[in-house]
């Protein structure tokens, strides 16, 4: 059978679209399994490392010898290979089965989905797809009394927007907390250190949480028209800023010290820094729709074209780099996440792209690892999830090289099992469209086109 999807040609033998029978048992034997435990800065790898999987879970994690399974259990070699969580986007958009088949590809197996006019609707029925857990934006009063019916309604993290007013903040932190429900501000009448003392998780954005640098009549007005013309003469203050500012280092130091990550989604602006590569240039990128993508850079250049000098003033891509690196050295917490797919991001693609650029703000490689893996169960508590400890969702990242040594290695992908199955890519290259190439390449109820319908109440986060 032969398939055309978005230009590539697939070719799938006759039996490729039933799902094979695998055994309810997987081992992945003598890999190094990479430590991201305490924020990336525990080093206890394990060399030749088991991992055994039973029916999707963690069941057994060691060293060779010191870990027992049944004989009848399904054995994957993966000596020389180093073995990772699967990756986590913790803020992404997913609005065609192309694109979960990239963020797949590329090894992301969880996003915090985000729907909305820049990204589309937000799809949580795609097959094969990464595990989505639902953001939904809580910008009122009204919005507040809501927060049961969202969680009811599977929304697994809220994100505190700019109307709200702190006492606003506090009572739908308190609320999350008890529903279980993450929370990540974006904000502008709540002050970002009134948040974290009311107990809000994560902020994202550099150029957004920056805002507490502002005075307070400038603050007042982006609240107010957080995507209107205030917004220039914001970031236009933010360009003024350098490392030795005293404000900035009081703020950093604030952040370090607060119990809340950051999610700086550098992945932005990334197409306006002078040394940026072209995204689509990877090879999973080939199955991707341009018109699925918020300002897409020109696929044959890389190069955004005509709108960067609207929106950002020049330079200001690297002056957020500057920023977010005053952060990290104070000892922020991170989150790795893409922003995908505003200002050109790709899905699966610019998450590799933020953990290169959270290196170059200051993280190791070893804790840009921890961004988009350990540190969602340190900062929301999700233990199902980032970690390969016993009782975990078995997504599993297995790898080429050493991602502790060069943070690009975590983009040389040998394997991924999701949920405990292995996928078998062939690769772009080969044809292969998905990484998992025994499921159809349709959500239900959907065709691949991208949806670009927004969802209610979420509006233009960044």
């Amino acid at each position: 059978m032969k398939l055309l999807v978005k230009g590539l040609l697939i070719v799938i033998s006759a039996g490729a679209l039933a799902v094979q029978p695998q055994s309810a048992i997987l081992v992945l034997e003598e890999g190094t399994l990479i430590d991201v435990s305490h924020l990336g800065r525990s080093t206890a790898d394990i060399r030749d490392a088991v991992v055994v999987i039973r029916d999707g879970r963690i069941e057994a994690v060691g060293k060779r010898g010191e870990v027992a399974f049944p004989r009848n259990a399904e054995r994957l070699d993966v000596s020389s290979k180093f073995i990772v969580p699967g990756f986590i986007d913790g803020f992404a958009g997913l609005n065609s089965q192309a694109q979960a088949n990239a963020y797949l590809y590329m090894g992301v197996t969880s996003i915090v989905g985000v729907g909305d006019g820049r990204r589309g609707r937000l799809l949580r029925d795609c097959r094969p797809s990464p595990r989505v857990f639902p953001l939904e934006a809580v910008q009122s009063k009204k919005d507040v009394r809501e927060i049961d019916s969202l969680a009811r309604s599977g929304v697994r993290v809220l994100l505190l927007h700019y109307p709200l007013a702190p006492e606003d903040v506090r009572q739908a932190v308190r609320r999350a907390r008890a529903l279980g429900l993450a929370t990540i501000g974006e904000l502008g009448f709540t002050r970002y250190i009134e948040a974290a003392d009311a107990g809000v998780q994560a902020f994202v954005h550099t150029s957004r949480y920056s805002l507490e640098l502002a005075p307070p009549e400038l603050r007042a007005r982006v609240a107010a028209e957080p995507f209107g013309p205030p917004r220039t003469d914001y970031y236009r203050l933010l360009m003024r800023y350098d490392s030795g500012d005293a404000n900035l280092q009081e703020y950093a130091k604030r952040l370090g010290g607060a119990n809340v990550g950051l999610i700086p989604t550098l992945s932005l602006e990334y197409i306006d820094l002078p040394d940026h590569e072209n995204p689509w240039k990877e090879p999973v990128a080939r199955i991707l729709d341009p018109k699925g993508i918020h300002l897409p850079a020109d696929p044959a250049t890389g190069n955004r074209e005509g709108t960067s000098s609207e929106l950002f003033p020049e330079g200001f891509s690297l002056k957020i780099l500057g920023i977010e690196s005053t952060y990290a050295r104070a000892g922020a917490k991170y989150l790795a996440g893409s922003g995908t797919s505003a200002f050109g991001t790709l899905p699966g693609i610019s998450l590799h792209t933020e953990l290169e650029l959270l290196t170059r703000v200051g993280l190791t490689p070893r804790q840009a690892l921890a961004a988009a893996t350990a540190n969602y169960a340190e900062v929301f508590g999700w233990s199902d999830v980032g970690s390969l400890k016993v009782g975990a969702r078995a997504d599993v990242v297995v790898l080429d090289e050493n991602p502790v040594e060069d943070i690009r290695a975590a983009k040389r992908i040998h394997k991924v099992v999701l949920g405990g199955k292995v996928d078998r890519p062939r690769g772009p290259r080969q044809g292969a469209a998905s990484p998992m190439s025994t499921v159809p390449t349709k959500c239900r109820g959907h065709s691949a086109a991208p949806c670009r319908r927004s969802i209610g109440g979420h509006t233009k986060p960044a």
